[in-house]
């Protein structure tokens, strides 16, 4: 029985491309650097996914992610700003401005409830995630939000998963599931404190890592299925 869903937040129940796109868009206005063609967040979407790679390894800081990725993504378009720290405040902004739902999860959520508690758990930075919560509404219809920044610690380490389980005092770690769309990030840090991890692969990847999984789903109204045929049973 799966009596608690921890919801990774971008790319499983916020698309976050979409946001990252607009939020690029947004900054080049305002700081006023010409056009972001989609070749250009083409460049920083792949820094930008390194970058937090090296973050999951422990290998950078996420203050060095934060800056790092737009100085390196400047540099490689050879675009002359420098300004890289108000450039990601305006960023983190951008992107908590930006709301789009993956597979209406608002509205899964909302089904889920008499079932399951739900919460969230991210990595994204804290202005950011904040945001997001409350222009989502996310905010009010989760039981609660588990963000790295607050915690002091990132997915997948065993702090960041220790501090999340000691917080929702449920004993039995097989009836928490994990729903995530990072291998590395949510299922291998699910995996490592033992609870369930529903790998959410909506493009139908290869697992090509040696991070098992207990279920891959392709749209989020799966989960919809598993949690009320349990109900039934």
């Amino acid at each position: 029985m799966i009596k608690i869903i921890l919801w990774d937040i971008d790319g499983t129940l916020l698309d976050f491309n979409i946001a990252e796109r607009t939020a690029m868009r947004e900054c080049f206005s305002l700081f006023q650097l010409g056009e972001c063609t989609d070749a250009m967040l083409a460049v920083y979407s792949a820094i930008n996914a390194e970058y937090w790679r090296r973050l999951e390894l422990g290998e950078v800081s996420k203050a060095q992610v934060m800056t790092g990725r737009f100085r390196d993504f400047f540099q490689a378009e050879q675009i002359p700003f420098d300004d890289v720290e108000s450039f990601n405040q305006n960023y983190q902004i951008q992107l908590g401005n930006t709301i789009c739902f993956m597979d209406d999860a608002f509205s899964l959520i909302q089904e889920l409830q008499p079932y399951v508690k739900q919460y969230a758990v991210t990595n994204g930075a804290l202005a950011a995630q904040k945001r997001k919560l409350q222009k989502s509404g996310l905010d009010k219809l989760l039981d609660g939000a588990f963000i790295s920044d607050e915690i002091g610690a990132e997915k997948p380490s065993q702090a960041f998963f220790n501090h999340v389980l000691h917080a929702i005092d449920h004993p039995n770690r097989r009836e928490i599931l994990i729903v995530g769309d990072s291998l590395s990030s949510d299922m291998k840090g699910g995996s490592l404190a033992g609870i369930q991890c529903c790998w959410y692969n909506p493009h139908n990847k290869n697992n090509e890592s040696e991070i098992s999984v207990d279920y891959t789903i392709q749209n989020l109204n799966q989960i919809k299925t598993m949690i009320t045929d349990q109900g039934q049973s």
